[in-house]
């Protein structure tokens, strides 16, 4: 992750792009390329490009790096602490098979 990460400061240090990478532009960033990617199974889930959705996957990637840089958060740690307390709301013995909100189980 250290290797994506000081590859995307270099990139927009280059550029002078920080200046516009507020968390809420990252926020809009990350949910514009999301639907970018919803967009490649549009009109035909079965038979989609697979190399234009695992490109706007990169984007969506991107765009979540920068935003966990801005907010000085370690993706590693944040997305290991939030598994943690997914695990919790969803016990196997009650969620295993279903797609049911925590809430519902």
């Amino acid at each position: 992750m250290k290797e994506i990460i000081d590859k995307l400061e270099n990139f927009n240090k280059e550029r002078d792009w920080d200046q516009f990478h507020s968390p809420e532009n990252l926020a809009k960033s990350i949910c514009i390329e999301a639907g970018e990617l919803l967009e490649c199974f549009q009109w035909d889930s079965e038979n989609y490009n697979r190399q234009e959705a695992v490109e706007e996957l990169a984007d969506v990637f991107t765009y979540c790096f920068q935003m966990a840089m801005k907010l000085e958060a370690n993706p590693k740690q944040i997305i290991l602490d939030k598994l943690e307390k997914t695990k919790k709301k969803y016990p196997v013995e009650k969620s295993k098979g279903s797609s049911k909100k925590y809430n519902k189980l």
